[in-house]
């Protein structure tokens, strides 16, 4: 089942003002019941297993001619032994590599227009992925099949060489970030030596290393038979039409052993425990963690809502107190990640710069023993709940995926034999009491904790050894690969792949307009698949509205709209936005500046309003600005400690010059910046750039327009725009003459170095007819299949990932190139990098027939899988308008990409995609990468964190 109960990792910054969550002066606003809520939580199905074992569920969704294809294998990394962790994940990478009877898994399904097509591995499983035109299901289910039953003789040494090296800098990458170890030190102390969920999925280097082509097949043959299979179909299918192909592809694949079953209880530390580590990270973060019961306990539930009103609804605990309040915290949260055997169960808080951990550390263990002593609220439980369960409603909108309605069938069956305990699980939350919470909180946060402090300073662990077994100190680490010969042969004769039956043409849903009596514009796309709405008022001013000089206001203006109104204090809007499952955010892009709201349809009414208040009436009380300022100033230093994050504050200044609107380091500013923003200025800027003349709404889902329309008048027709002239944004300012160059940012004790090369291009995002561009770019660089993935990631395996994008702006356009690569191949990547992209745009390598098949036939194929739900159809409208596009440009894309041929897309690469004059930006060790970098011949300048 999908697990919408599962807490992020990340702590949230969720802001909101000085008072306890019982204080809520403001009467309810009127919502849907839970029950009734529930009520449309609904995803019929149909069963059937073959004689081999294998399971197979179906649902019937006709609105979109695609099927979802979700197959479950019943292994992950708790079935690995000693010595050989990190391998259930490792042999998920090998799967793609192609079986006896195909190359390559993704060019054939990617031509035939699958979109989604990924796989994953957790502690309990392992996925696979696709969600494919109907016509293209025959397809899907003879590749999953060929690599179930016929795989092993394709799989070679040097396969699996190659996507060891892909995995290792998978794990150097999450390594790298800032609080990258703490997943390794939590598994470590909560569980002991050999506990099946202690080591980390991803493994150890040295396990990796040791993984052999013996070890392959063993793995596969103790556990990828079909009796250890759950297949999901979700989409335009049905039983009686699913049942013959699934014989058909998967019949004659003998049933295997079953994979073992492992004893995985959890553990109650004896006493609690204490530990620091130091890292290169800009605030100290305290974790409490426990683990808890499994994913079917009657516990589970409620531990779930009780976290989240402890630190993961906007108005949690947590907040109220260490944020809000005492603002001794800049972010908290907390949350249960569930799993079949186990639950680990956390709460977590960043301590405010300045402020003595000791007394922020004594007010979380309050809040924490507050809430397990008394237990929540009933508004508490019910908000969450509600939470809980207007995210179910949205995840009935895509078929498959990671988290689709065929992954929520297959799970249920998988961990509780049951494909829908996922309505169990719902009904257990509208019946939920507020005293069943509190028994479940001090059932298993009354037992002894796991502490885990990160303090800021030198990084002193090292994340390649970390991730293992747990015994590596006291037994010698296995030996390497030995790579001996393996004899190779098929498992069988030859099979043919099944042809693409045609394609239904893309539907995408008709736009209407109109507009207020206080002349903004209304656009509505309506959709009736789920009753939600999702909506986003638009304003024209973003980062751009900005510059460079006054980088990070307008952000943070958006940002303290929800921080109170004139008649609503921040925890009010907070609380009135939980009791209507409602999500409203606020946020800026280069060119725009929004307020977006995902409402239940019952719920419209009431939602529309909240919006409205936040919108137009925002407070900018003082002591909010304060701590909104101080919260940002923190995220400010997070993104400065965070490879990625130089990178992207680097080169905005660097390409477009400090004097155009794009050329500043980012939303979140500058520290000078918002330091200097006073509640005035914040205020002025929303008079200056959120008026009604510089709006438009953009509206998708289950409404019609005469219901919308009085909604909005409502709520918005009394809107005036000011006296003072609209503000204009100088878009037409001269960048910089390109010039090759390296840009270097040291970063020590970095396991691998971040690059991004970028320039802008001498054309602007609302020059039309440029899809031949687009197209080129997919095939140097956008996509799985594109020449440098294929390149640096599946031939080298120097990285776990490459892109190259261009910026859908709508002034100068700019192309980038950004990968994570492995520190001693920092040099060589960048000249690889070089080569390919000189290789397309001079012509050497020009655009073959299966790649222009991919990006013309393949991309018309997976137009309609690419609208699934109102969130996709919203962002492409949304994109539209911005790019001045007709509303039915989505329709015309298959007559567009049908004229575009291979001279075309040649012609746009070598105008457009030449690395000529790229500034390339480096992130990394100086210690490791300067050697690399003077071979390049190129010149260097070096920045400091503190500059950007």
């Amino acid at each position: 089942m999908r697990r919408f109960f599962t807490a992020a990792a990340l702590p949230l910054a969720l802001l909101a003002s000085s008072v306890t969550a019982q204080d809520t002066p403001r009467p309810a606003a009127e919502a849907a019941p839970l029950a009734e809520l529930v009520q449309e939580v609904e995803i019929p199905f149909e069963t059937f297993t073959l004689p081999n074992g294998l399971t197979t569920i179906v649902h019937t969704d006709r609105k979109a001619p695609l099927v979802g294809v979700t197959i479950y294998y019943r292994v992950g990394s708790k079935h690995e032994p000693r010595g050989r962790t990190g391998f259930a994940h490792l042999f998920e990478h090998l799967m793609f590599g192609g079986s006896e009877n195909v190359e390559n898994f993704d060019i054939p399904l990617e031509a035939a227009g699958s979109t989604s097509t990924n796989g994953s591995t957790w502690y309990d499983r392992t996925n696979y992925v696709e969600t494919v035109p109907t016509g293209a299901l025959d397809l899907a289910l003879f590749m999953e099949s060929d690599r179930m039953g016929y795989l092993l003789g394709a799989v070679t040494q040097d396969k699996l060489d190659k996507q060891r090296s892909v995995v290792q800098n998978e794990k150097r990458q999450g390594d790298n970030q800032p609080y990258g170890l703490v997943e390794y030190k939590l598994s470590d102390g909560l569980l002991p030596v050999g506990h099946p969920y202690r080591h980390s999925t991803i493994g150890s280097m040295a396990d990796l290393e040791a993984a052999s082509l013996a070890d392959v097949r063993q793995w596969f043959t103790d556990n990828y038979a079909p009796n250890n299979v759950v297949l999901a179909l979700a989409g335009d299918i049905d039983a009686a039409t699913a049942r013959p192909i699934v014989q058909h592809w998967f019949g004659e694949i003998p049933a295997g052993p079953e994979v073992r079953k492992v004893a995985a209880e959890p553990v109650t530390l004896a006493a609690p425990v204490r530990e620091e580590m130091t890292d290169q990270v800009p605030v100290t973060r305290v974790i409490r963690a426990w683990t808890g019961p499994e994913l079917t306990s009657p516990d589970a539930v409620p531990l779930a809502v009780g976290l989240h009103v402890l630190g993961g609804l906007a108005s949690s605990r947590l907040d109220n107190v260490l944020v809000r309040g005492e603002q001794l915290a800049v972010s908290v949260t907390a949350g249960a990640q569930q799993h079949e055997q186990i639950n680990f169960l956390q709460a977590q808080m960043d301590v405010k710069p300045g402020v003595d951990r000791a007394v922020a550390e004594k007010r979380f263990d309050e809040v924490i023993a507050e809430l397990v002593a008394e237990g929540p609220t009933e508004d508490e439980v019910t908000r969450a709940a509600t939470q809980f369960v207007s995210s179910q409603i949205g995840a009935l909108e895509e078929v498959g995926g990671f988290s689709g309605k065929g992954a929520t069938l297959a799970e249920g069956l998988l961990y509780a034999g049951n494909p829908a305990h996922y309505k169990a699980e719902l009904e257990r939350l509208a019946a939920l009491t507020p005293a069943q919470v509190r028994e479940a909180l001090q059932r298993w946060l009354g037992r002894p904790s796991y502490t885990l402090a990160v303090i800021p300073g030198e990084r002193t662990e090292d994340g390649a050894l970390m991730g293992g077994w747990g015994d590596e100190g006291t037994v010698p680490p296995p030996e390497p690969d030995p790579k001996i010969p393996v004899e190779v042969t098929r498992t069988a004769s030859p099979r043919q792949a099944p042809p693409v039956a045609p394609v239904a043409e893309l539907t995408f849903p008709a736009v209407e307009h109109a507009r207020l009596s206080n002349g903004i514009e209304v656009a509505l796309a309506r959709r009736t698949a789920v009753p939600k709405v999702s909506l986003a008022l638009t304003f024209d001013a973003g980062t751009a509205a900005d510059g460079a000089a006054r980088a990070g206001t307008q952000s943070l203006m958006m940002e303290l709209l929800k921080e109170g109104t004139t008649s609503r204090s921040a925890l009010e809007i907070a609380v009135e936005e939980e009791r209507l499952g409602a999500s409203i955010g606020t946020g800026t892009t280069t060119d725009s500046s929004t307020v977006t709201m995902t409402a239940l349809a019952a719920n419209l009414v009431p939602s529309l309003e909240l919006m409205a208040d936040i919108a137009r009436n925002p407070a900018f009380d003082p002591a909010e600005v304060a701590r909104v300022k101080d919260q940002r100033l923190a995220a400010i230093a997070q993104e400065q400690a965070d490879p990625r994050g130089l990178a992207s504050r680097a080169v905005g200044p660097l390409v477009y010059g400090e004097a155009h609107p794009y050329g500043s380091v980012g939303a979140s500013g500058k520290p000078a910046v918002i330091q200097a923003l006073t509640p005035e200025r914040l205020a002025g800027e929303h008079r200056k750039w959120l008026r009604p003349d510089t709006a438009r709404f953009t509206v998708v889902g289950d409404v019609t327009m005469a219901e919308l329309l009085p909604a909005l008048e409502r709520t918005f027709a009394d809107w005036t725009p000011p006296a003072e002239p609209k503000p204009v944004k100088n878009l037409t300012v001269p960048t910089p003459q390109p010039a090759r160059k390296l840009v270097v940012i040291d970063r020590p004790n970095s396991p691998q170095s971040v690059l991004l090369l970028a320039r802008v291009l001498p054309l602007t995002g609302t020059q039309q007819g440029r899809e031949a561009l687009d197209l080129a770019n997919e095939v140097i660089g956008s996509g799985f299949l594109s020449r440098l993935n294929m390149q640096l990631r599946e031939e080298k395996g120097w990285t776990y990932g490459i892109s190259s994008s261009l910026s859908g702006v709508v002034g100068p356009r700019r192309l980038s190139v950004f990968t994570p690569v492995q520190s001693d191949r920092t040099a060589d990547s960048i000249r690889l990098i070089l080569e390919q992209m000189e290789a397309f745009a001079a012509g050497g390598q020009r655009v073959n027939e299966t790649e222009l098949q991919r990006v013309t036939d393949g991309n018309i194929r997976a137009l309609p899988n690419s609208f699934q739900t109102n969130g996709q159809v919203l962002g492409a409208l949304m994109t539209n308008q911005l790019l001045g596009r007709p509303d039915d440009y989505q329709s015309r894309l298959p007559e567009i990409y049908r004229a575009i041929d291979a001279q075309a897309i040649d012609s746009a690469a070598g105008q457009y995609l030449s690395p000529e004059n790229l500034a390339i930006i480096v992130v990394g060790d100086r210690k490791q990468i300067d050697e690399q970098l003077e071979t390049l011949d190129m010149p260097i300048e070096y920045l400091s964190a503190e500059e950007l």
